[in-house]
């Protein structure tokens, strides 16, 4: 991950299991991460290495999911593409700009949860 987010942003979120009591819909999504048509979106940290979130790998809408998710794998990830023959590795970006909003109002969470 070449822009990990600050330590202030972390600091920002829910420990894990504080919104376990809100409903999916309603639970605020803190943080924003992408590559190559893979997503994670997250609201809560453990404050050391686990995000709860929702996932949507390649895409692939029937089988997004909430779930936990290792920040260390997010940046350890790197993804193969070939570009003109040229060979280049994908690192996982941090959505900067990403503004906190609830999960029913992220599209591609509302997508594949079918709200």
């Amino acid at each position: 991950m070449w822009n990990p987010p600050s330590e202030s942003a972390l600091r920002k979120l829910p420990r894990l299991y504080e919104t376990e009591d809100v409903e999916a819909k309603e639970k605020l999504i803190y943080l924003h991460f992408f590559v190559a048509g893979s997503d994670w979106f997250v609201a809560e940290y453990d404050g050391e290495d686990v995000f709860f979130g929702f996932a949507c790998l390649n895409g692939w809408k029937d089988c997004a999911e909430w779930g936990y998710i290792s920040f260390q794998e997010l940046r350890d990830l790197k993804v193969r593409q070939s570009f003109g023959g040229k060979v280049m590795y994908l690192e996982v970006e941090y959505d900067e700009y990403w503004d906190v909003r609830k999960a029913k109002d992220v599209k591609l969470i509302s997508e594949c949860q079918g709200w």
